[in-house]
């Protein structure tokens, strides 16, 4: 009998000593799961913006989430070859603007190197387009494909409007002048910025006078201007109008070191009536970038589920409650 009851009683006590095991287990999981986060040297996130509104609205969006998660964003103007100049020097991370295909060459050669990761998933994956436009009314009087710009020389004085040197869209032009393609060896491109060609965009639409410069969607160009695209560019700008997918890239071993910070990165997809949004009212509302991306959180609070998907603040905490405390949700 005492033996029984020196069983049934040491079974007791290993049940207790198992559930307690178990309990402290599971606080520790809990615990170490909240300080997965980042290790310290990745706190400074360093994206490069080229300059384009679509590009500067999306590096925006990305760096006021960053910050809102406890890192610290830094973002740097940089045009399209310092930018991956810079990632294979290791002093740019990100870049959430390749165009593909027109930037094809231009990230070729750091591609193929392995300096510059490109993530498998386009963050804008459908919508976009770029190639030559000109206004509706230019449209109407027959300048619609690649082919009539010869034609209309005289009207156009010879000119193509491009923006930033060294952007992939203005080499594809240049290309097109050297090689008389379509008759254009008389052309000059006219470089300058995107605010530079719009400008003279809206100059010669107020006078009524032909131009034909670089268009291209998500921009809010589309709905400012009646414009039409041009057709007969496929061989330089691509089929379908230049159409188009944006890519996020990285720096190589960029993931591997911060990977919560990639984590979210990877999850920022967009749309075409989003970056709209987004680039009207920084380009012709004039509003800031950050304040643009933090006003548009506050009104679509769900847009976090998706972004923050998988991501906890910079020390492990929660995510989503630190966005949105550091928006004003």
């Amino acid at each position: 009998m005492d033996r029984l009851f020196q069983t049934e009683g040491t079974s007791k006590t290993m049940r207790k000593f198992w559930r307690t095991a178990v309990a402290a287990a599971a606080v520790l999981t809990v615990a170490t799961a909240a300080q997965a986060g980042d290790p310290d040297a990745c706190k400074s996130v360093r994206l490069s913006d080229i300059g384009w509104t679509d590009i500067t609205s999306t590096t925006a969006m990305t760096a006021t989430l960053l910050k809102g998660l406890g890192y610290a964003p830094k973002i740097d103007q940089l045009s399209e070859e310092v930018t991956y100049t810079s990632m294979k020097k290791g002093d740019t991370d990100v870049f959430l603007g390749d165009w593909e295909p027109s930037m094809t060459s231009v990230r070729k050669p750091y591609v193929d190197e392995g300096s510059v990761v490109v993530l498998p998933d386009a963050n804008l994956p459908q919508g976009a387009k770029y190639t030559l436009a000109v206004p509706q009314y230019t449209w109407d009087k027959g300048l619609k494909d690649f082919a009539d710009l010869a034609k209309f020389k005289d009207s156009l004085q010879g000119k193509i409007y491009g923006i930033e040197p060294g952007n992939d869209g203005n080499g594809l032009i240049l290309g097109l002048i050297k090689d008389n393609k379509d008759g254009l060896k008389d052309f000059q491109l006219v470089e300058s910025s995107e605010q530079g060609m719009l400008a003279q965009v809206d100059r010669a639409t107020r006078r009524n006078e032909d131009i034909v410069f670089l268009g291209w969607a998500p921009h809010p160009m589309n709905v400012k201007y009646k414009m039409a695209y041009l057709t007969g560019g496929d061989d330089s700008f691509g089929p379908d109008f230049g159409a188009a997918k944006v890519y996020t890239n990285e720096r190589k071993g960029w993931a591997e070191q911060c990977p919560n910070a990639a984590k979210l990165v990877s999850n920022m997809k967009f749309s075409v009536d989003m970056e709209n949004t987004w680039m009207d009212k920084i380009l012709n509302g004039g509003e800031d970038p950050a304040k643009v991306a933090s006003d548009w959180l506050k009104a679509n609070p769900g847009a976090l589920d998706t972004f923050l998907a998988g991501v906890t603040t910079f020390d492990g905490q929660p995510g989503t409650d630190a966005v949105k405390k550091s928006v004003g949700i």
